[in-house]
């Protein structure tokens, strides 16, 4: 039969096989929170332009600028030979937002 010593290296340490979390509770190990932005769809758009266009360095930045004023960002630039397609994308609106919240002006008459 085996003696045991205090600190038997064979052994393993009897702490908490779990780590705990920093307001002292545990945490189930393979349950690991999502902790981020909460998903979102998004509406794309996109633009030709020509390669030249997209190297004149006006016509690029005035697309982009009028669809930021829309709220469109730009995705990505894609190569499509002598072509180029801008991919703009925006969060997509439900229609809980586009509603108008208030009163409606008095009517005139």
């Amino acid at each position: 039969m085996k003696t045991r010593v205090e600190e038997d290296p064979d052994e393993e340490p009897e702490g908490p096989a779990e780590p705990a979390s920093p307001d002292g509770a545990r945490v189930a190990s393979g349950l690991v929170p999502t902790v981020g932005t909460p998903s979102r769809e998004w509406e794309f758009s996109t633009k030709v332009l020509s390669v030249d266009q997209v190297g004149d360095g006006v016509t690029l930045v005035k697309v982009i600028q009028e669809a930021s004023a829309e709220g469109w960002d730009l995705a990505s630039v894609i190569d499509g030979g002598d072509k180029r397609v801008i991919l703009m994308r925006r969060p997509k609106r439900s229609a809980r937002e586009s509603r108008r919240v208030g009163f409606a002006p008095p009517a005139h008459g």
